[in-house]
């Protein structure tokens, strides 16, 4: 009875030996498993980085261009040619404004006193189309 209990005792053995190791490999094979889906975790994070990236690029760039483009319009706004009609420009030199280069509201108010309402607020249109008026 003493063999029979040790083969016994030994088919026991490599039974839970035989169950630890398929436990083993089972573990094995998730980790591997979770170690590939890091790396492809890891890859599409990267790749979602760089596609960010190359987006904030191309607004800046976008930015710096719009900018430099209104700048270039306000040099040109301002270098534009102001223009008065004669009858303006006489009205005006009449109550002595004779620099167009920039006229205060208060000064055409004054010259203007002695035209109509209408008259008046088509003098201001003009001055504030030609650039003049601040």
């Amino acid at each position: 009875m003493e063999i029979h209990d040790v083969l016994n005792a030994m088919q026991e053995g490599i039974e839970r030996m035989s169950v630890a190791a398929a436990t083993m490999e089972r573990t094995a094979e998730l980790m591997a498993q979770a170690g590939e889906a890091q790396k492809i975790i890891a890859t599409a994070g990267s790749e979602r980085e760089l596609e960010l990236e190359r987006k904030l690029e191309d607004a800046e760039r976008q930015i710096a261009e719009l900018r430099a483009q209104g700048t270039q319009f306000a040099e040109r706004a301002s270098a534009a040619r102001k223009t008065l009609p004669a009858a303006t420009t006489q009205l005006l030199a009449k109550q002595g404004i004779t620099t167009l280069d920039s006229v205060e509201a208060g000064a055409v108010d004054a010259a203007l006193i002695g035209l109509s309402l209408e008259q008046r607020i088509a003098v201001k249109a003009q001055l504030l189309r030609a650039g003049v008026l601040r």
